[in-house]
């Protein structure tokens, strides 16, 4: 199976931060393997842009050290490099001045699409945003790509949305998240509405409930500073298990069109009922053999900020009433796993009798690693000997069935990447999604704070704290494992 490769036009792209980690982990490779793909124009070009002083060389440099490293199997073909890096260029450029920013407005050709990704912090998005159109470089259809965090809460998230407001349209702003780029996120969407198998089965009636775990087998690392600040609250709920929880749980929009899927996900947060305390739990990662605690890492003896976090969600609509969505993030647990869990009630009666045991359907939906989807069913165990029932997988993992091909399938930034050049913003946040976020979110930390809440250690390589098994367990429900 061969995926079709659709060319985008032509377009500058010019990366902010082009020196930077993300850049260099993500975006650069990316593109290199759209090039690779016969995806990228023969006119395309790319800018980096950033305070260091540069020439045009020294970062081709950069870029073919960083290919190299996270191209994937592409990246170690010279040819193919050499012609990719004639498309790159640098400029050094002050975010904050008015240095370099001519030079870059002289780089700029008519007749292209413009998209201007701002690889660095918010605090510099309204300077970017201002200059961009002070010195000419953005044209009416210029677009912007901004990167998470969107705000730290829902006061400096509407600072941000009025900032660039002032400068550019709803319709002009990309606000990336990566989760959504993510192939199995996508055959979300496709399973849901392109099969009449599920949709009559997608509502309460049905689902008995549902889980969210995003996993992460590392610790905060070189980003204490930051993420003692925000906690896997912001981090991560508040946008990545907030997107995916609404594609689970939204109504089919109208048409496959950017707005009408926004519209769509955007009713889900304003749907989602207030948390009760008991319904969360929060904890910290705990000091094991010669592995820091996470104060350890954040230098900060007395953080009280989460590494971990789970919670029980209600959506107080006709589809999802009584239905209960837990969610479930944290570093430094048993395994770096992403998986939505849709688990579907028993059947009504069992005609097998007790000794059968108990059977459910359960749609899994990995996000990674190992991007797929099963759906367990029940059958009878082969042999002689009487009515044994077990359940098992039909399997859908994307490197079994595409074969050598899924290799080739783009990763998140790739697509999203494309999407932007397209001017598809369907799997972008727009403005009042993030907004909505954070309304939703914000009461739940001030919660915490006020109550003076400490969060519960747990263990390096656990599922987290006890409480968030006791979450589960209160309900008669438990966490599916987290594993590989």
């Amino acid at each position: 199976m061969v995926s079709r490769i659709i060319p985008v036009d032509p377009f500058d792209l010019v990366i902010f931060g082009g020196t930077g980690d993300l850049a260099r982990r993500k975006i650069l490779p990316g593109l290199f393997r759209r090039f690779c793909a016969d995806q990228m124009p023969e006119e395309a070009r790319i800018i980096g842009a950033a305070r260091s002083e540069m020439s045009d060389d020294a970062f081709r440099e950069m870029v073919a050290e960083a290919i190299r490293e996270f191209g994937g199997k592409r990246g170690g073909d010279d040819a193919e490099l050499d012609a990719f890096l004639e498309r790159v260029g640098y400029e050094t450029v002050d975010a904050t001045g008015e240095g370099g920013w001519k030079a870059l407005a002289g780089r700029m050709r008519e007749g292209t699409t413009r998209a201007f990704y701002f690889s660095v912090g918010p605090s510099l998005f309204g300077d970017l945003a201002e200059r961009l159109h002070t010195h000419g470089l953005a044209t009416p259809d210029s677009r912007i790509v901004v990167e998470k965090p969107f705000g730290h809460d829902l006061e400096s998230a509407r600072a941000l949305n009025a900032t660039l407001a002032q400068h550019f349209t709803e319709e002009q702003i990309y606000r990336i998240d990566h989760y959504l780029g993510k192939e199995t996120v996508q055959n979300l969407m496709a399973v849901r509405f392109g099969n009449t198998l599920f949709e009559p089965l997608w509502n309460a009636q049905y689902v008995d409930h549902i889980q969210i775990t995003v996993a992460e087998t590392v610790g905060v690392g070189g980003r204490g500073g930051y993420y003692d600040k925000s906690g896997a609250m912001r981090d991560m709920v508040q946008n990545h298990l907030m997107q995916l929880l609404c594609l689970i749980a939204m109504e089919p929009p109208a048409r496959f069109d950017p707005n009408a899927v926004r519209d769509e996900k955007l009713k889900v947060i304003r749907a989602l009922d207030p948390v009760a305390p008991h319904h969360i739990s929060r904890g910290q990662y705990d000091a094991f053999e010669d592995q820091p605690s996470y104060r350890d890492d954040v230098e900060n003896p007395r953080s009280t900020t989460e590494s971990f976090i789970a919670l029980r969600c209600h959506v107080s609509n006709w589809r999802w009433a009584g239905t209960p969505f837990y969610l479930r993030t944290g570093k430094k647990l048993r395994a770096r796993a992403s998986e939505i869990a849709v688990v579907f009630k028993d059947a009504p009666h069992s005609i097998f009798g007790a000794e059968a045991g108990r059977h459910r359907n359960v749609l899994s939906i990995r996000l990674q690693p190992n991007e797929g989807m099963t759906l367990g069913v029940t059958i009878k165990e082969p042999g002689p000997g009487g009515m044994r029932l077990v359940d098992v997988p039909l399997d859908m993992t994307f490197a079994d069935a595409l074969g050598p091909d899924a290799e080739e399938v783009p990763d998140a930034y790739e697509r999203l990447i494309m999407d932007v050049m397209r001017g598809n913003q369907t799997l972008f946040m727009r403005g009042d999604e993030v907004e909505a976020a954070w309304a939703w979110t914000d009461p739940l930390i001030e919660g915490w704070q006020g109550r003076g809440e400490v969060p519960k250690p747990y263990d390096v390589g656990s599922s987290g704290p006890d409480d968030s098994l006791m979450l589960m367990h209160r309900d008669g429900r438990k966490w599916r494992d987290i594993r590989t």
